[in-house]
């Protein structure tokens, strides 16, 4: 009953908030601050907060549509009468998106609710440490609005839901992201308290903050990104406090990062969201399994919806020895034949034997892809993706794997970036040539750009930075397979129409 309470106020005070509903509701009928001191507590209320970024971040089609299929990684082509959804899979991938784009006005409303329950949280007499971890959810849900829209509509707690929010243009959003999580350190745990990925920790703060420093020559200019020596070197910096705790080392294998058990084996996950069965009902499940279902046959086990794929062109970055490439996985190869990682050729069920398509046809997943596919190639045409290795015990909503949002590769790569653009491409050759070995692949000789953006894109695909990489290495306007040049306008999406109609403090990006 207390669940459903707080849901209900969180959803439409969240619309209020930040003007992302058109609301019908009485809203007199919702319950006011002395009713809602005497049902909810501030612990309540975060793990809300918590909860509910499974919508933002795990659902295919929301801020992983934006940040990934907008790129050379990921597309989701139309499959004869399948996956058209109003075109907005092609439009993303194209780059032909506007402001009523259905999956930038889900993500964008999802984004800032996180925001709103975060901040919900600070209106219950948390404890320091409650407060900590709200605040943090806070601001990442800020740095995503940022990274994806370039403004943020903001509110305090307390504020007259009644005005429209105030709106933090670029500088100001990052100068807030940064003092927050100075403010919260002292009172976030450490990981070695914690010993759990999927609550805020000093570790996950540091991370953000890497990335904030790392990106904010290009938050300011995606045309032309600067990187300040500075700012460098506290990339560089932070990734050392990192690296000093012990918590975290390269996995041995690099899926034990995705696995379904992933909170116990993982050695690299800073910052994830906690899944399982137990959240069939308290928060209805989560997307994680959409991870593997929106890329999978019908035929394979487990099956999926035939839907998105990689290109043909990322997938050659790889070397044949590199274990990211793909791999037979203990508890999924051997209980269904699926291989983790890319999947191409014919397909196998786990006894060796040839699985079929719907016409019974050899299920041979092809390099060829188009935007839109006919004929027999609905069935096969492209290479599949499987990051996470599927929980064949807990399909669906109860799937176990933890969704990841941070992981210690990264502070690597992000360190070695600082390294090479303060023009110390020795260390950062061999920080990059240590993950490389570690991943099977054959080791550098020197170390350049755009070697980098490809060993990001090697090491993180399908994890939602490739976007950001792209625009920060000043690529993201390039053509690749299945988009051509582009306007500057793409760099940002637009401010969903809805909103600009209720906001006066909202301006629409440029272009659109």
């Amino acid at each position: 009953m207390i669940r459903n309470i707080l849901k209900s106020t969180l959803v439409i005070a969240g619309c209020m908030a930040y003007s992302a509903c058109s609301l019908k509701e009485n809203l007199g009928s919702a319950i006011t601050q002395q009713q809602a001191d005497s049902l909810l507590t501030a612990d309540q209320l975060l793990k809300a907060a918590y909860d509910d970024m499974q919508f933002a971040y795990q659902d295919f089609s929301q801020t992983f549509g934006l940040c990934e299929m907008s790129t050379d990684a990921c597309v989701g082509p139309t499959r004869g009468a399948d996956w058209d959804d109003g075109g907005v899979w092609r439009e993303l991938h194209e780059h032909r998106w506007t402001s009523d784009n259905l999956r930038i006005q889900t993500a964008y409303t999802s984004l800032l609710l996180d925001q709103f329950d975060a901040s919900n949280v600070l209106r219950f007499k948390p404890t320091p440490r409650v407060e900590a971890e709200a605040r943090f959810l806070r601001v990442w849900s800020i740095f995503g609005t940022l990274d994806l829209f370039n403004q943020v509509a903001f509110r305090n707690p307390g504020d007259d839901l009644l005005k429209a929010p105030k709106v933090m243009q670029t500088q100001e959003a990052m100068d807030y992201i940064i003092s927050e999580l100075t403010a919260i350190m002292p009172n976030l745990p450490t990981r070695a308290a914690t010993k759990a990925a999927y609550v805020a920790t000093q570790d996950a703060a540091k991370f953000l903050m890497m990335k904030v420093y790392l990106n904010k020559g290009a938050f300011l200019n995606r045309k032309a990104p600067t990187f300040d020596a500075a700012d460098m070197q506290k990339v560089i910096s932070l990734a050392d406090e990192i690296t000093a705790t012990g918590n975290y080392a390269l996995a041995n294998n690099y899926f034990d990062n995705f696995a379904y058990n992933n909170d116990v084996i993982s050695t690299e996950n800073i910052f994830t969201q906690q899944n399982g069965p137990g959240f069939s009902t308290s928060r209805a499940g989560n997307n994680v399994y959409c991870r593997w279902t929106c890329t999978l046959h019908y035929k394979q086990t487990p099956g999926g919806w035939n839907g998105f794929t990689t290109l043909s062109d990322f997938y050659n970055k790889f070397e044949d020895v590199d274990s990211r490439k793909g791999m037979a996985y203990q508890g999924v190869t051997n209980i269904g034949g699926l291989r983790v990682g890319f999947l191409i050729g014919q397909q196998y069920n786990e006894k060796g034997e040839k699985i079929l398509d719907r016409n019974g046809l050899p299920l041979v997943f092809t390099p060829d892809i188009t935007i839109r596919v006919n004929g027999d190639a609905v069935e096969a045409a492209g290479i599949r993706v499987v990051k996470y290795p599927p929980d064949m015990k807990g399909g669906g909503n109860d799937a176990s794997n933890d969704f990841v949002f941070m992981r210690y590769a990264d502070v690597l790569l992000m360190k070695a970036e600082a390294l090479l653009r303060t023009n110390n491409a020795p260390a950062a050759l061999t920080i990059v040539n240590g993950l490389r070995t570690k991943r099977g692949a054959t080791i550098f000789a020197d170390l350049t750009t755009d070697k980098l953006i490809d060993e990001r894109g090697r090491e993180l695909y399908w994890e939602g930075w490739r976007r950001q990489d792209l625009i920060r290495f000043g690529k993201y306007l390039d053509p690749w397979q299945l988009k051509q040049p582009d306007d500057p306008k793409y760099l940002l999406f637009p401010i969903p129409t809805s909103d600009l109609a209720v906001n006066p403090n909202l301006k629409q990006n440029p272009g659109y």
